[in-house]
C-alpha cells in the first residue's frame, strides 16, 4: 500500500507542496521508496492490483473509525 501510495503521490503538486515546506523529509522519502520498490517482488506480478486491493481493504477493517470523516448532522 505505501509503496503504491508514494508512487502516486509523489510529483502531485498537492504532495510536493507539502513536503517542500519541510524540504528535509524529501531524503527519507525517496529512501523509503527506494527500498521498498526493490524489496517488494509483489509490484511486478500480475495479480498485483487485487492484491494492493486486498491488502488495502486489510488495513482499512484494521483501522477502524480512525481517519474516517465524521458528518455531524
Amino acid at each position: 500500500m505505501l509503496s503504491d501510495w508514494l508512487d502516486r503521490m509523489m510529483g502531485t503538486s498537492t504532495f510536493d507542496d507539502l513536503v517542500n515546506q519541510e524540504r528535509a523529509v524529501w531524503s527519507p522519502l525517496y529512501a523509503i521508496a527506494g527500498t521498498l520498490d526493490r524489496s517488494l517482488a509483489e509490484i511486478f506480478m500480475p495479480n498485483y492490483s487485487d492484491r494492493l486491493h486486498h491488502a488495502r481493504e486489510r488495513l482499512l477493517d484494521r483501522l477502524g473509525d480512525v481517519g474516517r470523516p465524521t458528518h455531524e448532522q
